[in-house]
């Protein structure tokens, strides 16, 4: 056990060390080669520092806590698989759509895939509107749609918690994208106290009974969850404080939420646990490196639709290989 004098000296050194350092570790992962550094080190050994991290980052007591928060990917590789998982989900989103024959061809038969929703949940800058963007980015807006939620209005408040999400869930041949979901009622509105512990308490059954009903009547149904460490937030919202453009991201209640981490830990760790299942498993993405969050979830939303589609008896829809034959990224 170490001193509290020794803890207290440590984390002041490392506090300054950390604003000196600050501009250099917002560009490390811009270096080739990043995704090789020791995870043990706070910054990249690659540009010569060697300073070991004053705290392990804490990011929960189960499954969060077996997640490899170093994970790391360049700017090339990124690049290249961004490319090839885009293609991808647009050739894949044109045959749901109706608009491309399974086979690749104009003229083949095209029937309505199944619809795709896609849930994203995360910490506050975890990185949820940049993995969006490459998400949707290759695909036509009219093919498409992104809905976002915050708290409930007056008057969605009369009804059932789930009741607000129905208008915007896609049909047979549509795709939507939610960020944030029905997973408010046992996060936020479970620790602010917004509900009641006979609301959130139930919550976790309404909710696995709602995705069951949706992924019975056909829909693939992902859901993400982007998580990083104390440390990595604090940094982002430092960075975010002093840019005009990105300040208004941040408020008074993302800072004093910090201070609750404990209880949101708390929250997702139960949330993750009573509410994976198997029509509707949580992919829990390391997203430490927005770089290595962007290129995870677009490729695990390729091969779960590509997965649906075989699960739903709809076959094979067989890559497009020969240059030019088929979409590019923005054609869609």
């Amino acid at each position: 056990m170490q001193s509290k004098g020794f803890s207290c000296s440590r984390s002041s050194i490392f506090q300054q060390i950390r604003g000196f350092l600050g501009p250099l570790a917002a560009e490390t992962e811009d270096l080739q080669g990043f995704q090789t550094c020791n995870p043990t080190k706070r910054w990249c050994p690659k540009v010569g520092c060697a300073l070991a991290a004053a705290e392990p980052p804490t990011h929960g007591s189960g499954r969060l806590a077996r997640l490899d928060l170093s994970l790391r990917l360049g700017r090339d590789e990124e690049a290249q698989r961004l490319e090839a998982a885009s293609r991808r989900l647009l050739q894949l989103r044109l045959v749901l759509g109706g608009h491309l024959a399974a086979d690749g061809s104009l003229h083949g038969a095209r029937q309505l895939g199944p619809p795709v929703c896609v849930v994203f949940e995360g910490w506050d800058a975890s990185g949820k509107g940049g993995a969006i963007r490459r998400l949707v980015g290759p695909l036509d807006p009219r093919h498409v749609s992104v809905a976002q939620f915050a708290a409930p209005s007056s008057r969605e408040k009369r009804h059932h918690f789930l009741w607000r999400f129905w208008p915007v869930l896609p049909g047979w041949g549509g795709m939507t994208v939610l960020d944030r979901s029905w997973y408010g009622r046992v996060l936020v509105e479970r620790v602010e106290g917004y509900a009641t512990d006979e609301q959130w308490g139930r919550a976790y059954q309404e909710i696995v009974e709602f995705e069951r009903t949706l992924v019975a009547e056909g829909t693939i149904l992902c859901k993400y969850w982007l998580e990083i460490s104390d440390h990595e937030q604090l940094a982002r919202f430092e960075r975010r404080a002093v840019d005009p453009l990105k300040a208004w991201k941040l408020g008074e209640e993302d800072w004093r939420n910090r201070s609750k981490r404990a209880a949101y830990l708390a929250a997702i760790e139960d949330m993750i646990e009573r509410t994976d299942h198997p029509d509707a498993p949580w992919a829990l993405i390391e997203a430490e490196s927005k770089r290595y969050a962007r290129v995870a979830v677009l490729e695990h939303t390729v091969t779960a639709i590509e997965e649906g589609l075989r699960a739903r008896g709809l076959g094979e829809v067989p890559p497009l290989t020969a240059a030019g034959a088929g979409p590019t990224p923005g054609d869609g």
